[in-house]
Parts: C-alpha cells; sequence; structure tokens
C-alpha cells in the first residue's frame, strides 16, 4: 500500500457507489457529520483491501490484446481489448474491451 494509507479503488465498485450515496444522503439530512462519513469511507477501504485477499479464492485466467499501459505513482493502468475470460468452472466470458488496474497490495515494511 502507498504509505500508510489504502488505495481507494473499491469505491468505484457497486457496493462503494451504493455506500457513498448513502453516506452522502445521511450528510445532506443532516444524520451525520461530513467526518464521521469520511471515517466510514477510509475504514471500508481498509476493510476491503484486508478482506479480498484473505476471502476471495476464485481465478480465472484471461488473454487479449494490451492496447495501453501506463506506470504512474505505483499504479499500473492496463487497458486490454478482445479479452477472452476464462473461469475456474471452465465457462468462458468475453468482452471487447477491460481496464486493469494494479496497485502494490503489501503493507509497509513488507518484503
Amino acid at each position: 500500500m502507498a504509505n500508510s494509507q489504502t488505495y481507494e479503488l473499491y469505491r468505484r465498485t457497486s457496493i462503494g457507489t451504493a455506500l457513498i450515496d448513502t453516506l452522502d444522503e445521511m450528510v445532506h439530512d443532516s444524520r451525520i457529520e461530513p467526518q464521521l462519513a469520511m471515517k466510514v469511507l477510509t475504514s471500508f477501504d481498509k476493510v476491503v483491501a484486508e478482506t479480498l485477499p484473505e476471502k476471495v479464492k476464485a481465478r480465472l485466467n484471461f488473454k487479449g490484446h494490451l492496447d495501453t499501459y501506463r506506470f504512474c505513482d505505483d499504479v499500473w493502468t492496463f487497458l486490454i481489448k478482445d479479452v477472452n475470460f476464462k473461469l475456474d468452472n471452465q465457462s468462458q466470458i468475453t468482452a471487447e474491451k477491460i481496464k486493469i488496474v494494479s496497485c502494490n497490495g503489501k503493507k509497509p515494511g513488507e518484503a
């Protein structure tokens, strides 16, 4: 992870978006303070980043054509076209294009 902070990548997921919408509504209705909403989001970032590697064991393979890649601020971004995913159960899914964002998953001090 970057320094002792966590990445905010999972805020763009459906559950992250739902959490943000709910917190925004609660702040707007004066049911919670904005500072509490930020603490909840920070906690969400940390918990999701720690829990996913521990709980998710599914794997997939994919093949496609690398269109664009970049490395900035310790974050890799890959844009891939004509992608074929092969899941654990051998089913296949295709996509016209995908974007993969990859960040350092190690905590500070880990080798």
